[in-house]
Formats: structure tokens, C-alpha cells, sequence
């Protein structure tokens, strides 16, 4: 059966550090000290900075005073961009046996699914880094 939104681990550890990085008062930080804060394997959060780099959403340096930093403004990158380097392109199929449109007329969900889809994809869409930033409540670390 298809998925409203698909969120993997890693897309999830994408989300979570660009933001991180778009609160980020030194404008960057270590791959490790992320990895830390989400207690998330720093392999494979190094895996997703990585892909977020080919991307050209996140810099990488190297060195004493390297670490990962956001490529571009966090006003410019929203989540469906984020969300699309790691998943692929965001599909709002309202059926959940994945067919473009049900073909049952008189489908138990009808009235909840194709909105729902639309709805999350809009929100990703419409949703920068710069307004998570300016909107979470996360203590960021001194």
C-alpha cells in the first residue's frame, strides 16, 4: 500500500540537521556534534551530508575548523527540496493501493486522501528552513 508522505531515518536526519545548521550562530557545525545532539550514528549522517553536498544544499570543509554549513540561504531551501534529494520526487497519489486515482467510486477514504496528499505536499513546498529556525524551540548548545 502507498504512503501519504514517505519519511526515511536518513530523510528525517536531512530535515533535522539543515535546520540545526539554519540556527547555527557560528553558520556551521561538525558532522559528529550533529550526529551527537540527534543521537543518530554520525556514519550515516556523514552518508546524508554527502548526499545533501552533491545536492548543493550543504558546504562541506575540511580541516581544524571545517565542519558542514548550508550552501545557500535558509530562506531559499524548503523542505520539499530537502525531502526530494533524499526520497526522490514527492507524490501525492490519494490511493492507498498507489494507483493515480481509485477506481472504486465509492472508496472508504475518498474524501480524506487526495486532500491530505496535497496538503502535505504544500506544506513541504510552502515551508523554508529560515521559518523552522526562526519557529523551533530547540536549546541550541553553548
Amino acid at each position: 500500500m502507498a504512503d501519504i508522505v514517505k519519511i526515511s531515518d536518513a530523510t528525517a536526519l536531512a530535515l533535522h540537521s539543515m535546520v540545526h545548521l539554519a540556527m547555527e550562530r557560528e553558520g556551521h557545525s561538525t558532522t559528529a556534534e550533529i550526529a551527537e545532539l540527534f543521537k543518530a550514528s554520525r556514519h550515516h549522517l556523514a552518508k546524508v551530508h554527502q548526499r545533501l553536498t552533491k545536492a548543493g544544499l550543504v558546504k562541506s570543509n575540511r580541516g581544524p575548523a571545517g565542519g558542514v554549513s548550508l550552501a545557500k540561504d535558509p530562506a531559499e531551501i524548503t523542505l520539499l527540496e530537502i525531502y526530494e534529494v533524499m526520497e526522490g520526487e514527492m507524490h501525492c497519489n490519494p490511493c492507498l493501493f498507489g494507483n493515480e486515482a481509485c477506481p472504486r467510486r465509492d472508496c472508504v477514504l475518498q474524501n480524506l486522501l487526495p486532500g491530505l496528499a496535497l496538503q502535505v505536499r504544500d506544506y513541504f513546498d510552502q515551508t523554508t528552513l529560515e521559518q523552522l529556525a526562526k519557529e523551533s524551540r530547540w536549546k541550541m548548545p553553548e
